[in-house]
This record gives structure tokens, C-alpha cells and sequence, in this order.
């Protein structure tokens, strides 16, 4: 985890290897749609289509959206830490620069940036996925995580699940944006906010329940979730990663089965 490639910010080391334990995520970012259903109202700056990602709504707003679509679907959804982000965004841990592609010259197949944006958002899920197929994780909107935000946060790391909750005004936002050059939708990309609303700014949702990978998200079509799962617990066990589409139905690929990265 951090900044593999020598070309990021100090914020991004030490570069450590951390375990995540398994759990669901988000094929793509949350829509206008999805939060309007769960929250009545839709505060976006780019009012574009229910398909485009939610923005403008800060640490605390998404929050009482998690709160409120928990209570709705006796479900367990939050955001997800920087580490479980990361090892997302890096298609399972692996060595990628951005989500999906190491390459600069590929980066506009994957990501919605500054160079090809058009100074605004884009619905979710036109570009390429990653090597686990989840959409947006590089660009588009910059995504809120669990953690409070420390510079310094690495240092403190533990090995397995590690999260920095130590007392901060800031909290963690990763992937950049459409409005951010290439450095800034790296992986291991780290950026701070306060927690204001900007029309840059949205979120994705994590499960580590079970009901996720065999419902998807409840009130919330569109979403598809995946698991990565135990083998008899033992690490860096191959195993399946399951996926939930539209139609319902499952296929599997192979990946990690306790993530080491």
C-alpha cells in the first residue's frame, strides 16, 4: 500500500504491506439516482441524470445516508478504509498506478480526468473497469473513505485491517476526479477535506454481510457487489470472486482469498 510507482505525494509513504479482510463493494459509485431513492432529494451541482454520481455531499451527509439505507434494508452498508479502497482501486492489491492501467497513454480508456472531462461529471460505468470490474475508481468523482485524515497516518498503520480514527477535522477522499490531472487519480493517490460539499466529491458503498453479494444493494439497482472469500483461512489461497449483475445472475473469476498487498 502507498506510492509503489515513486512518483507520488510524501503522504503516500512509507509503502507497507497490509491484509483486508474479505468484503463487498460497489461496481460503481453512488447515483443521483440511488441517494434520491434512499433520500428524497438530489444535491448535485451537475443535475445531469439519476445515472450520474452523486456529489456535493459531505463526510456527514453520506453518514445519514448510510444510516437511513440501513435502516431501510436491515442491511450493514458503510464507506470503506483507505486500505480496503486501495486494494480495490488496485484490482486486488496488485502493483497498478490507476484503476485499471498502469500505462499514462491508456488512462483516458479508464477514467474521467481534466484532459478529456469536459470540466464536468459523466455517467457511471462508460469507461473501462478495473481488473476486478468495478468502474470509476480512477477519476469521475473523488470518493469518501472512512478514515480520518494524518499526513502521517502510514506510520501508524497496523498490518491487517488498518484504519487512522485518531482525533482530525479532516477526513479522507480518494480516486480524484474530473476536474484533476493524472497524478491526482493515481491509486495510491491521498487527498484531504473537511468535509465540505464539492460538486467533485461523491462515494461508493461496502458490505461485509452476505445478503450483498446474493441481493446486491436493497432499493438500489444497478449495484453489483463482490466478495472476495476464504479458503479454510489460510492466505494468499486462490478462490472465487463473485459477482452479482444486473440480471442477477453470478460468474466468477479468481483472485486472492485473504488480500495481502
Amino acid at each position: 500500500m502507498g506510492d509503489t510507482f515513486g512518483d507520488g505525494y510524501e503522504n503516500e509513504k512509507p509503502v507497507h504491506e497490509v491484509c483486508v479482510d474479505d468484503f463487498y463493494l460497489g461496481k460503481y459509485p453512488v447515483t443521483q439516482g440511488q441517494w434520491k431513492k434512499v433520500m428524497g432529494s438530489n444535491p448535485s451541482h451537475f443535475k445531469s441524470g439519476d445515472n450520474y454520481p452523486v456529489e456535493s455531499v459531505s463526510w456527514n451527509d453520506v453518514q445519514e445516508f448510510i444510516k437511513k439505507l440501513n435502516q431501510l434494508s436491515g442491511q450493514q452498508y458503510r464507506l470503506p478504509t483507505e486500505s480496503e479502497w486501495e486494494y480495490a482501486a488496485r484490482s486486488g492489491g496488485k502493483r497498478g498506478k490507476y484503476a485499471g492501467t498502469s500505462s499514462d497513454s491508456e488512462l483516458g480508456e479508464y477514467a474521467w480526468y481534466d484532459s478529456n472531462s469536459g470540466g464536468k461529471t459523466h455517467p457511471v460505468g462508460q469507461k473501462l473497469p478495473n481488473g476486478l470490474g468495478l468502474y470509476d475508481m480512477s477519476g469521475n468523482v473523488w470518493e469518501w473513505v472512512e478514515d480520518t485524515y494524518s499526513s502521517n497516518a502510514y506510520q501508524s498503520h497496523s498490518r491487517t485491517n488498518p484504519i487512522y480514527t485518531r482525533q482530525g477535522s479532516s477526513r479522507v477522499r480518494r480516486g480524484g476526479s474530473w476536474n484533476n490531472n493524472p497524478r491526482n487519480v493515481r491509486c495510491s493517490n491521498r487527498n484531504n477535506n473537511p468535509g465540505n460539499r464539492n460538486n467533485n466529491l461523491g462515494f461508493r458503498l461496502l458490505s461485509t454481510g452476505e445478503n450483498g453479494r446474493t441481493s446486491g444493494v436493497h432499493g438500489m439497482p444497478g449495484q453489483s457487489i463482490f466478495l472476495s472469500q476464504h479458503l479454510s483461512g489460510t492466505a494468499l489461497m486462490p478462490s472465487k470472486i463473485n459477482w452479482v449483475s444486473r440480471a442477477g445472475r453470478l460468474t466468477e473469476i479468481e483472485g486472492p482469498a485473504y488480500s495481502y498487498y
